[in-house]
């Protein structure tokens, strides 16, 4: 009875087994620059075999060619830069489809519970191996890069360096893996609650990530300067804070010249921006019952771009004022001293200056920048 139950599932299969292989690649997540978008389908039937052979059991040593088999496409999607997440989901979509039409086949359902358990027995382990191999490619790919970018950099921050490196291994791949599945529930259910509050959490860990990932004045390999409008980067900083900015009752002016452009990486700039306006925010609500932030950007006379972020809080004293940009130095309880002199390593890193001058009216950050056409 055994017997003729396998050759209907396995007969089952087989006869679906174009459908199967045509709706899983049809669903699946998939670019146009992956390199292997071509071998797609071959990896489906390599995977569909593997599955008809563990259920047949023709071989004796199965788990031998599902290692083998993860291994290889493991390796197709490193080369591919592919994020782990949709290769999990890619599998996952396979397993549900291969389950869908076992439904379809008329054994009892005792037996049918079986076949799904070796099923899933058989993508575990697919899954188990490839992920893992993925995993230990990608983190020797960051430690060959760490290791190059070490060279030059052997008298910088050495001890912070490995904490960046750290913070790489252990959050970064899972992060954005995290965050990916978490835009694939908003699209899939737009009205799921609480993942935009979910998202923007994800959003200030990565944030936070970032700044001890600055801190050794590292810089990502392969990543490039892109000439962007200083008005609406600090635009788009105003409404990623303006939860903060709302609930602070902070008052915002702003007088910026037109057509202001920096060539750089905008991302760290806007970084900076939000570490300045946010340590404001956070000293006014304190201190203050009309809290003011004034925002003032301009070119000099010799074209640079200076840019100033004022607060009406109070005075930092003179010997805070000196060493305000060294590393661990902080007035905040709980502060780690390590945001604004990451600001400067920013600036400086894009041929500026960053200053700080504190009076009993009005505390003043200051940023000169070249422009674009000046770093041209």
């Amino acid at each position: 009875m055994a017997i003729e139950t396998n050759e209907v599932v396995l007969e089952l299969l087989r006869s679906e087994k174009e459908a199967l292989l045509s709706e899983w690649k049809e669903k699946i997540l998939i670019t146009d620059e992956d390199p292997y978008k071509d071998k797609i389908r071959d990896n489906g039937e390599m995977m569909f075999h593997l599955i008809i052979q563990f259920l047949s059991r023709e071989e004796n040593d199965l788990e031998k060619f599902i290692q083998q088999l993860a291994y290889s496409i493991a390796e197709q999607r490193v080369e591919a830069d592919i994020n782990i997440g949709d290769f999990v989901y890619n599998v996952n979509m396979g397993r549900s489809i291969v389950q869908k039409y076992l439904n379809h086949s008329e054994i009892t359902f005792q037996k049918l519970q079986e076949y799904h358990e070796k099923i899933n027995y058989c993508f575990d382990k697919f899954l188990y191996y490839a992920v893992s191999r993925y995993t230990d490619a990608k983190d020797q790919i960051i430690k060959e890069k760490t290791q190059f970018i070490d060279s030059t950099h052997k008298d910088r921050l050495t001890l912070l360096g490995q904490m960046t490196s750290s913070f790489i291994h252990e959050f970064r791949n899972p992060l954005t893996s995290v965050q990916g599945f978490i835009q694939l529930l908003k699209s899939e259910h737009p009205s799921m609650k609480y993942l935009d509050i979910i998202s923007n959490e994800l959003e200030q860990l990565n944030f936070r990530i970032s700044q001890f990932l600055l801190l050794s004045k590292k810089e990502l390999i392969g990543k490039e300067k892109i000439t962007f409008s200083l008005n609406e980067l600090i635009e788009e900083v105003l409404i990623f804070l303006y939860p903060s900015i709302l609930d602070g009752k902070v008052k915002i002016l702003q007088d910026m010249q037109d057509s202001i452009y920096l060539n750089g990486y905008s991302d760290e700039i806007r970084q900076v921006l939000i570490n300045i306006i946010f340590n404001a925010i956070d000293v006014l609500t304190q201190y203050r019952s009309d809290p003011v932030i004034d925002i003032k950007s301009r070119l000099t006379e010799n074209g640079q771009i200076k840019l100033d972020i004022a607060n009406n809080g109070p005075r930092i004293p003179d010997h805070l004022v000196s060493s305000i940009f060294e590393p661990f130095v902080t007035t905040k309880t709980l502060g780690t001293g390590l945001g604004l002199f990451v600001c400067r390593e920013i600036i400086e890193k894009h041929q500026g200056k960053l200053t700080c001058d504190s009076d009993t009216e009005r505390t003043v950050f200051s940023i000169i920048l070249p422009t674009s056409e000046q770093i041209l």
